[in-house]
């Protein structure tokens, strides 16, 4: 009695628990890509909740049918061949439900690996984003500002965020606009977004890179384009240019609070070659990764230097 009063506490403690709790923002998308891959987990959810009922009736039905009786100790049952129906039906349905998943997920892939759909006519926002232990780089060539652990961006218009990592890898996540992708030190990968009304969402490195890995994170805000424009004149026009010697302080800083600058690092450290591209020369590969090589590998050597203490 003791043991199923513990076990109620136990559970009323969870739901209140639970109860207090936020919804998952992932499940509260406010852009097409992120409706796109919320849709998709909804829809894995349900299958796979209605794989679970039918497996429950059919085991509670099982239980039922064939459950012990009081039959006499010399009885045997009648035997009963197999039957090659049923062996076909539950070979062929996994494989049905697997491949109805495969394609879904082939699908929605390939959907928020491009611009976001209805966006097809408008330019896109290019904006590079740069990780560090423990930090977040912006760099807005368009604009030719940069910011630190905070990134602006304007409603109903395409964002291409290019990504790459002045140390270990590391994963860009705003869940409430995109899915994640990686950051690397020694190539540019693009994730696609857009958001479709005013907000602000919580971004971070959803993948553990270090100990200060749970600090890593950035709001990411969304604003009309005439509010847009008129931040990004203002950054321009009032905050101090990035110099080589600053940038390198904050890749050094372990953590930093939110900063400005009115020019980009992407002039004398310039940003990986691109995912994909695998025309360019080597002369060009190496011009290209020169800078940048140099500041991952300062990176890596500081983060050694901190995990060793």
């Amino acid at each position: 009695m003791k043991k199923k009063l513990s076990l109620m506490f136990v559970a009323f403690g969870a739901l209140a628990i639970l109860a207090g709790c936020e919804p998952l923002t992932i499940f509260d998308p406010k852009g097409p890509n992120a409706k796109t891959l919320s849709d998709t987990i909804i829809l894995s959810i349900i299958t796979m909740a209605f794989i679970l009922l039918v497996v429950y009736v059919l085991l509670a039905f099982m239980l039922t049918k064939y459950r012990a009786s009081k039959a006499p100790a010399d009885y045997e049952p009648p035997h009963e061949e197999g039957s090659h129906l049923l062996e076909i039906i539950w070979t062929v349905i996994p494989i049905i439900i697997v491949a109805f998943l495969a394609i879904v997920t082939v699908r929605t892939t390939s959907t928020v690996e491009s611009q976001p759909e209805g966006y097809d006519n408008k330019e896109p926002l290019v904006i590079y984003a740069s990780s560090s232990n423990w930090k977040w780089h912006f760099s807005y060539p368009e604009q030719g500002i940069e910011t630190v652990n905070y990134v602006n961006i304007p409603v109903d218009r395409p964002i291409e965020f290019k990504l790459y990592s002045f140390g270990p890898i590391t994963s860009f996540w705003i869940p409430q606009l995109a899915g994640q992708k990686y950051a690397m030190s020694d190539m540019v990968t693009t994730i696609h977004l857009a958001a479709d009304e005013v907000g602000s969402f919580m971004g971070r490195n959803s993948n553990f890179s270090g100990r200060g890995f749970a600090e890593m994170e950035f709001e990411a805000q969304s604003m009309s384009q005439e509010d847009f424009d008129k931040w990004a004149s203002d950054v321009k026009a009032k905050e101090k240019p990035l110099t080589e010697e600053k940038f390198d302080e904050l890749l050094k800083a372990e953590h930093v609070g939110r900063s400005s600058y009115s020019s980009t690092h992407l002039d004398f450290s310039p940003a990986p070659m691109e995912h994909g591209d695998m025309n360019m020369s080597e002369d060009e590969m190496d011009h290209s990764n020169m800078n940048h090589e140099d500041h991952s590998t300062d990176s890596q050597e500081n983060s050694k230097e901190t995990h060793s203490h």
